[in-house]
């Protein structure tokens, strides 16, 4: 068992001190992915890695309810504590550019000084919840690949299947998503 494994466990277990141990054993690991998940996302983009990891944290050891059985465990629902900050944040940042309780004024679009945010994000979002109806395991790996920016192998571990099996649900998650994205064409590839 890894460190991460046994200090789960010993929080499982009711072991308040291990919350203290948890946070260093992590914390790099989860900075790391962050990073890596940041650095796809737009120059502007106001959330920086170390405040990704901080909220990301906050949500997991704040969920008393849930148990993490294992090091694999604890890192997708990070992954997915990740996909639903970075959700979250540009909704916000979509309400705000919306105005909020302003009332729309029309502006011409040679009058624009910047160009408005891209909506691939949520976008992407709602296409990764009905790929998770469909299929959650493929679901979870584009959550750890594309949310955690985890590698290839790195997410097969996690998810417990081999390289080849997260290959072929990569391919097939990129043209499910892809399709699925184009329907309207409203937004890019991905």
């Amino acid at each position: 068992m890894s460190d991460v494994t046994l200090i789960l466990s010993a929080l499982e277990q009711g072991d308040d001190k291990a919350l203290d141990r948890l946070l260093p054993a992590v914390y790099q690991e989860l900075r790391l992915l962050a990073a890596q998940k940041l650095s796809n996302e737009r120059p502007d983009h106001t959330l920086q890695a170390t405040a990704l990891v901080h909220e990301a944290y906050l949500r997991l050891i704040g969920l008393n309810h849930q148990s993490y059985k294992s090091r694999a465990y604890f890192f997708g629902a990070a992954a997915e504590a990740m996909r639903r900050i970075l959700i979250e944040n540009a909704r916000r940042k979509q309400r705000l550019k919306r105005g909020g309780q302003f009332e729309k004024a029309n502006i011409p679009d040679n009058d624009l000084a910047i160009e408005p945010l891209s909506d691939d994000l949520l976008a992407l979002d709602e296409a990764l919840d009905r790929l998770a109806q469909e299929e959650p395991a493929v679901a979870e790996l584009v959550k750890l690949r594309y949310f955690a920016g985890m590698t290839m192998t790195q997410a097969a571990q996690i998810l417990d299947i081999s390289r080849r099996t997260a290959d072929r649900h990569w391919a097939y998650a990129r043209a499910w998503l892809h399709h699925e994205m184009h329907r309207n064409d409203t937004v890019g590839p991905i």
